[in-house]
């Protein structure tokens, strides 16, 4: 019977059974924008945390974000080996 009730509908009012819903299309200047404030030391941290998880945000630029703070988080661990490791080297040197 339903099917029957919508071969009179016009597609804008057929049940749309489960189709994801579109999201907003980041533009160029709101990428520029974000480009420009992960260049900002600090600023970088606390707005990729925003963007991340915060709910507000588009799920493209939060998965973005996700990414970049896990290359910062790697790049931080591997900082922190090689300054101990060239920090060993040097102590060895002149110990």
């Amino acid at each position: 019977m339903d099917d029957m009730n919508n071969l009179n509908k016009t597609p804008q009012q057929m049940p749309t059974y489960g189709q994801p819903e579109v999201e907003p299309v980041i533009t160029i200047g709101d990428w520029a924008l974000t480009i420009l404030l992960t260049c900002i030391p600090c600023v970088n941290i606390i707005m990729l945390c925003i963007w991340a998880f915060g709910s507000s945000t588009p799920k493209t630029k939060s998965n973005w974000a996700k990414a970049q703070l896990i290359f910062v988080a790697i790049g931080v661990v591997l900082s922190i080996i090689l300054s101990t490791a060239m920090s060993a080297t040097i102590a060895s040197l002149y110990g």
